[in-house]
């Protein structure tokens, strides 16, 4: 619901204005949001911005107090409200704990106050003191920007539809990048699904000088936490509880309500028992399906129970079904393109979660940084549909990716995992409302590099830190019916259980092999999926393409106008007409090849 663009270094001012508002207007997803713009000529420099004012960001820009340095801000930061009291002893005017902070930390401290910064965030920093402006962006690159670079100036965003709309020439899929995304789920090298658009790299320090250099200096490297010395077991128990306990609290801090979003898992779980939140004051809720309360509903309502929470189970139903069409687009658009169609299920979630309250607290990210989960790889595809060259091409992004995952594992996720893969979904669930997770916080994550090899992928940490954080929420099993202390029989049994049905639905939804699938259209008329479906997951998609969204398939069939030409001939009437019909498991594919459809319609088309 946030988002900066601008222009840097054209030599038309004329035609900056027209183009800033322009790339302005697509990003305003939410009608309660401001948006605006300016401009610094002796720089060359037009800027706009979304925001909201009661966000960290603020209203904007934010200037000093002798308007001598401008900075427009997007996302959030979580360590400046501790610097306020020292920046007033200095003199400097701090009236709201917000980005209007930031510009005070770099009269302080120049350049280098990004540094220290932490959280997700991107911005442009202009000195009219020093003829200069700098561009920057958050260790993760969670706060993305977009950048196209050409003759006539250097383009920059924070949703590649910006650029698309005043850029025409940029409408044009990347072949190499739409293969990476059907084969491991995003687009890998900072590279993105347009041909000429660029991804910021991540801890990004651009300096753009008035006679047109750039200094294009990254602040920090992985290899800083990388060089750390191991901890031992003891220690580094300590050390979790000492971080997390004293970081969980920064992200309750808001001017708005928060409300936990909460899973049968242990990464939300221990968020939960260290906010440590009075009865009442941090809402619970959970995304549930159609067919049964899921194992997750079941147990975070005990937890919030627990905590004296209120607790809302948020379900998907008749109306999800029937605004699908709708909904996909919308996740397609606001993610631009990065998120498949299956993200409808996520902006009708969030969109319902903000009824709530505007700030969502997640577990997101607990099992990638303290359990070191890979969480994408390369996909099995039937290459056999697609053109030999986009088939060379699929194999080629295995082979990318493969390379990208040499060297250190926890390097991989934090830093090439979360912000190619794990952004898409950020995305849509940001474009309803303020997303956060104590998990990519800087201090946690470092610790996270010092975790003894024998704990680097073990839950037994997260285990310790949710009994010392709170000890009753210690005693409930989580969704794979795990527990720090088991008891030997029963322990197992009910693991053995949870596995099996979570095996069993996975087999009767994306993961129905080709032989079962033949054996299901036999047995259609009796419907087997009721008995696994919903136990573990909330949405279903294998079956609903096959029944409720089956008229929403057909009609993308018909549209000829939209099969992307990286496909044989006849090969996507085959695909559709193959899940439909209950021949085969289409699932994945479908997800990728109507999300192609929805790409060309809404963002290179602009229909």
């Amino acid at each position: 619901m946030a988002g900066i663009a601008g222009i840097i270094q054209t030599t038309s001012a004329a035609q900056r204005d027209d183009y800033i508002q322009g790339m302005v207007q697509p990003m305003c997803h939410d009608p309660a949001c401001e948006s605006g713009h300016c401009a610094f000529e002796q720089l060359g420099i037009s800027i706009g911005w979304v925001s909201s004012p009661q966000s960290f960001a603020g209203p904007l820009p934010v200037w000093n107090e002798n308007r001598t340095v401008c900075l427009i801000f997007a996302g959030e930061e979580f360590s400046a409200c501790d610097q306020v009291a020292e920046l007033k002893q200095k003199g400097h005017a701090c009236p709201r704990v917000d980005s209007s902070v930031l510009v005070h930390l770099y009269e302080e401290h120049g350049p280098k106050f990004v540094e220290d910064l932490n959280g997700w965030f991107s911005g442009l920093l202009v000195d009219l003191r020093a003829d200069k402006a700098i561009l920057f962006n958050d260790r993760y690159s969670f706060g993305r920007v977009y950048f196209h670079e050409s003759p006539d100036g250097f383009y920059f965003s924070s949703e590649a539809k910006s650029l698309l709309a005043v850029l025409p020439a940029l409408r044009r899929i990347d072949q190499r990048g739409l293969a990476e995304f059907f084969s491991v789920g995003c687009v890998l090298q900072n590279r993105t699904l347009f041909k000429g658009i660029s991804l910021l790299p991540l801890g990004s320090l651009w300096t753009f000088q008035r006679d047109g250099r750039i200094d294009r200096r990254r602040y920090f490297s992985p290899a800083t936490w990388e060089q750390q010395e191991p901890l031992g077991a003891a220690e580094y128990g300590v050390r979790l509880r000492e971080v997390f306990g004293r970081i969980v609290p920064r992200y309750l801090r808001s001017s708005e309500q928060v409300a936990m979003s909460l899973t049968g898992g242990l990464d939300s779980r221990a968020v939960l028992a260290w906010a440590r939140a009075a009865p009442g004051s941090l809402p619970c809720y959970t995304f549930g399906g159609p067919y049964r309360d899921c194992v997750d509903v079941r147990i975070a309502r005990r937890l919030a129970k627990i905590c004296g929470q209120p607790h809302t189970t948020i379900r998907l139903g008749e109306e999800f079904f029937a605004d699908f069409p709708a909904l996909a687009e919308k996740a397609v658009y606001v993610s631009d393109g990065t998120m498949d169609v299956s993200g409808a299920v996520e902006l009708h979630a969030n969109r319902r979660a903000r009824e709530i309250a505007p700030v969502r607290l997640t577990g997101n990210y607990g099992s990638e940084i303290l359990r070191s989960n890979v969480a994408f790889r390369p996909n099995r595809l039937d290459t056999s549909v697609f053109t030999p060259e986009f088939s060379r091409l699929i194999e080629e992004a295995g082979e990318t990716y493969r390379s990208e995952a040499v060297g250190h594992r926890l390097s991989f996720i934090a830093f090439k995992q979360v912000p190619w893969y794990h952004y898409a979904r950020l995305a849509v669930e940001k474009s309803q409302l303020t997303v956060r997770s104590p998990f990519l916080d800087n201090e946690l994550v470092a610790l996270a590099y010092q975790a003894p090899p024998e704990l680097a992928t073990s839950a037994h940490p997260l285990f310790q830190l949710i009994a010392a954080g709170n000890p009753a929420l210690d005693s409930i099993g989580t969704d794979r019916a795990l527990r720090r202390q088991s008891l030997p029989v029963i322990t197992k049994l009910a693991n053995t259980w949870q596995e099996f049905t979570a095996k069993a639905e996975y087999a009767y939804d994306y993961g129905m092999p080709p032989w079962l699938a033949k054996m299901n259209r036999v047995l259609a008329p009796a419907h087997l999926e009721r008995l696994f479906l919903g136990r573990h997951k909330f949405y279903h998609f294998r079956v609903w393409y096959r029944d409720q969204l089956s008229g929403y398939l057909k009609e993308q069939d018909l549209n000829t106008d939209n099969h992307p030409p990286c496909y044989r001939d006849g090969a996507v009437t085959a695909v559709i007409q193959g899940h439909l019909s209950g021949r085969a498991n289409r699932t994945l594919e479908l997800h990728k090849l109507l999300t192609v459809f929805l790409i060309q319609r809404s963002l290179i088309r602009q229909q």
